[in-house]
């Protein structure tokens, strides 16, 4: 029988190295490509130093290796897409876009071209098949869990994707990497979206947007700070923002609404405040009048809809069941229900809560049942 070959994505870090090592000790033919994304010109670049320790890990593993040049595409759908997001007061997740738009969808085009079986990385997730189903899994690592970041995977891309650590700890990958003795055994874990490096990435957004100094509005509708531009902030951040009118034993405020048309920030030291006509919590970014105070509401049943909708299995969720969500990375699990918008074809989903949620449009939410990733959407 001929062997199956794996094009597994070898980013110079400790756990595509291992996914390597152990494709190998399964029988896999596996092939190291090293994908070469963009970077923007007034920033430092690692590039070279990931690609020659993906070269170390390919030469101590015995593997061939390639560099696949993914610039213009990752330019095009993450970086570019991210800046026009914020322009516009949303707030996008890259990494989901670069799941979806490089290593799974232009890599793992390229690769199957190549004649390649599957495609790997060394996602935390785990793949499970039942029948001709494929479902998604968290990892049993909930510190390292990228699942979140998986939601736009379809069946088709399933069938030919491996994640060979999914079903490992953090700390049980670094054993198995000094184990197989590898080069980059001891190197640290990358942090942040990959093309900012250290950078802020307020810093890199300054590049493309127009700082504009605005105010910002406690939840009476009081002036008590200022700003540099309402597209910088997200909700339920608490930075970005200088507080003028502030008592020394004062908490910390949390942007809880954002107008980006009349660039004006409202905060609370309550975060989980919701202010009556601010529809940001209805995900529209445009929000209160300043002639109205927006007043505290009691706590009641609250609902977002996210367009984009994909469901990994295919089959539409019960209406009737409950399930959780996640609408950021290592966000908590909310409790939820879910139904169509509209026809099931305009891929618009309403989630039901129990309790009132800050979320703002462009974030990604994730519906699970149990360990098992169901799919998600866009925040509209």
């Amino acid at each position: 029988m001929r062997q199956k070959t794996v094009f597994i994505g070898l980013s110079g870090g400790v756990d595509s190295a291992v996914s390597v090592a152990l494709l190998k000790k399964e029988g896999y033919e596996v092939v190291g490509v090293f994908i070469k994304t963009w970077h923007p010109d007034f920033l430092s670049c690692n590039e070279e130093e990931e690609r020659r320790d993906a070269m170390r890990v390919a030469a101590h593993l015995n593997i061939p290796f390639l560099t696949f040049d993914f610039e213009d595409v990752y330019k095009k759908e993450v970086a570019d897409y991210m800046i026009s997001e914020y322009k516009k007061g949303r707030t996008p997740n890259p990494d989901v876009m670069c799941n979806k738009e490089v290593k799974f969808g232009a890599f793992l085009k390229k690769a199957l071209a190549m004649g390649a079986d599957f495609v790997a990385t060394g996602h935390y997730a785990e793949i499970s098949q039942i029948r001709n189903v494929f479902s998604l899994k968290k990892s049993p690592d909930p510190s390292k869990d990228q699942s979140y970041f998986l939601w736009t995977l379809t069946q088709e891309q399933l069938a030919h994707i491996l994640f060979p650590i999914g079903h490992f700890k953090k700390t049980e990958v670094r054993k198995l990497a000094k184990k197989f003795a590898l080069p980059v055994a001891e190197k640290k874990d990358s942090q942040g979206i990959c093309f900012l490096g250290d950078i802020d990435l307020k810093d890199f957004l300054r590049h493309y947007i127009k700082t504009k100094r605005g105010k910002v509005l406690n939840t009476e509708g009081k002036e008590i700070g200022h700003h540099e531009g309402a597209v910088f902030n997200t909700l339920g951040e608490r930075h970005g923002f200088t507080i003028t009118e502030k008592n020394p034993n004062d908490g910390p405020y949390y942007v809880i609404g954002k107008d980006v048309k009349k660039n004006v920030l409202i905060v609370s030291q309550e975060k989980k405040v919701l202010s009556e006509g601010t529809d940001i919590f209805l995900q529209k970014n445009s929000s209160f009048s300043a002639r109205r105070p927006p007043k505290v509401l009691h706590k009641a049943p609250f609902s977002l809809v996210f367009k984009n909708t994909n469901w990994i299995s295919k089959s539409y969720p019960l209406e009737a069941k409950s399930y959780v969500c996640q609408i950021r990375y290592h966000g908590e699990f909310l409790p939820c229900k879910i139904k169509a918008e509209g026809s099931k074809r305009s891929r618009r989903t309403q989630v039901i809560f129990n309790e009132p949620v800050l979320v703002a449009a462009g974030q990604s939410c994730v519906i699970f049942d149990g360990n098992i990733c169901l799919g998600g959407g866009v925040v509209v």
